[in-house]
């Protein structure tokens, strides 16, 4: 007679797999990889270098369990690509990058513009960038991010208030998920509202709830693995006229107190990683 598994059952299974798998790679990452000619290569900028002080993209990158033979795939880099700098150069010899951008026929001209940036940064510099792919992410045309249960690990930095914003977060998570290999990882790093915050203030200040992007995260199905305060800010009080973009690097105030922000510093930040269930 043949043992029926139930949906629960199954869902279980997944779960405790999926723990199995992250346990075995946290053993692996007991010592930060020194990543020679990566975060201090020279393909860096001094200025870019100089917002690792907020941003700690080698424990950032530890913490989500990056590893050089991964695929991973970087939602929304932005025109400067900040951390594809880092993670291109790491993932070139064994793994696979792909970055998700802005349409290239996008009606919002800064997306456009964004893009081509970005691509001529990676033109200009074939030596890092050469073996990168880019992709597009646009909902709700565009969510083939890369080719579907291919991928280790899909990565965001500083996105979801702006996804929250155009009404399409849920869309985005979803479109990770796709993505994603059983097992694999969602990480997300994002500017940290106050519990209390609305949707309206979320997306007018730019700051985003964990409470939030927790509950879309596991309505795409993902469970909440683990947290992390490695980019947590507390002299960051969420309050600011310009919202986040008051703060460094954006300084929407000009001079106007300037000191003040930068004694600041970057926003208090989220860092918290999801993982794909594992089913039989």
């Amino acid at each position: 007679m043949t043992k029926k598994v139930l949906p629960q059952a199954r869902i279980f299974f997944g779960f405790f797999m999926l723990l199995a798998m992250l346990a075995a790679e946290a053993e692996t990452l007991r010592e930060a990889p020194s990543w020679p000619g990566v975060v201090d290569g020279a393909h860096r900028s001094a200025e870019n270098r100089a917002r690792d002080v907020y941003r700690h993209p080698v424990e950032t990158l530890m913490f989500f369990g990056v590893q050089p033979c991964d695929t991973v795939v970087e939602l929304w880099p932005g025109a400067g690509g900040w951390y594809t700098e880092i993670l291109a150069p790491m993932l070139r010899d064994c793994g696979k990058l792909y970055t998700a951008h802005f349409a290239q026929d996008s009606d919002v001209g800064y997306y456009q513009k964004s893009r081509r940036t970005f691509e001529l940064k990676l033109a200009a510099n074939p030596g890092v960038y050469d073996k990168l792919s880019v992709t597009t992410l646009q909902a709700p045309k565009y969510l083939a991010i890369a080719p579907a249960g291919s991928v280790d690990k899909v990565l965001t930095f500083r996105n979801v208030h702006n996804w929250l914003k155009a009404g399409v977060s849920e869309q985005v998570f979803a479109a990770a998920f796709t993505a994603l290999k059983p097992g694999g990882i969602f990480g997300v790093v994002e500017h940290r509202a106050d519990p209390d915050a609305s949707i309206a203030e979320m997306v007018k200040s730019g700051y985003v709830s964990e409470q939030l992007v927790i509950a879309q995260a596991e309505a795409a199905g993902f469970l909440l693995l683990e947290s992390s305060e490695v980019n947590a800010n507390p002299k960051d009080g969420h309050d600011h006229p310009e919202g986040v973009w008051t703060l460094p690097p954006s300084l929407r105030l000009g001079e106007k107190q300037q000191a003040k922000y930068l004694a600041i510093g970057e926003s208090d930040r989220m860092t918290l990683k999801f993982g794909k269930p594992v089913h039989e």
